[in-house]
């Protein structure tokens, strides 16, 4: 206990004099790091995202009308068990609803949510392809300076990811809730970044990429309709 408020205390003061990094969660690679599942039915039509994009996406420009859309179809958010099949399913029943709760409370701010298809009725579904604990007092240990940050973002340049901190991959595509248009998709991959308050729970990380990923739903459907005040996420 005595160790952990010790790395705690330095770690405030790391990330105050900026020696640390206090992002909380941070896009974990590009394109050959966020690896295509078998959720999304074709991936020849995703690009490369841009800075505050998605790592893959698609947008079906012709066809999508976002500003005539006033509901969202959200349905259960899926664990894709080909690349997933180490967790358990305790954790993939958790992790499933705890991405649509906040998928649902950021969507609803701006849509109405709805069980039942129809004109102006959008189709957002989602899936976790990716799901991984950090291990906490190793992550701790790792993010002191000098020789902890080096390995660690060392890692992240290799791997996509910093050492011992959770990481998380979705998949999601949007359709015309009629009549199945794709109207958008994409695949992005994002893992726990160094920072003091994180505390010691396993899928801390991990549910700091889901609230990211919902507040970055809202944000993306927000500039596609035109919208006001949209209101874009903090890493």
């Amino acid at each position: 206990m005595l160790l952990r408020k010790t790395i705690g205390a330095f770690l405030v003061l790391a990330c105050l004099a900026g020696l640390a990094a206090c992002a909380k969660t941070y896009q974990a690679g590009k394109s050959g790091t966020a690896e295509p599942s078998g959720f999304l039915s074709d991936y020849s039509i995703l690009r490369e995202g841009t800075e505050g994009e998605a790592t893959l996406l698609y947008r079906n420009e012709d066809k999508a009308r976002w500003a005539t859309y006033r509901k969202i179809m959200l349905p259960r958010v899926q664990v894709w068990k080909s690349t997933t099949s180490g967790l358990e399913m305790e954790d993939a029943v958790y992790l499933s609803m705890n991405l649509w709760s906040q998928l649902d409370a950021e969507l609803r701010k701006d849509y109405q949510i709805t069980a039942q298809p129809g004109p102006g009725v959008l189709r957002f579904e989602v899936a976790i392809t990716e799901a991984g604990k950090s291990r906490p007092v190793l992550d701790l240990l790792t993010t002191l300076p000098p020789v902890g940050r080096a390995g660690s973002g060392a890692k992240r340049f290799a791997a996509g990811t910093e050492s011992f901190v959770g990481v998380a991959s979705v998949e999601a595509r949007i359709t015309d809730a009629l009549s199945g248009e794709l109207l958008a998709a994409a695949v992005d991959r994002r893992g726990g970044g160094k920072y003091a308050t994180k505390g010691f729970a396993r899928w801390a990380d991990v549910e700091e990429a889901f609230a990211y990923w919902a507040k970055q739903a809202r944000w993306r459907l927000c500039l596609q309709r035109n919208g006001t005040n949209c209101q874009k996420p903090e890493s």
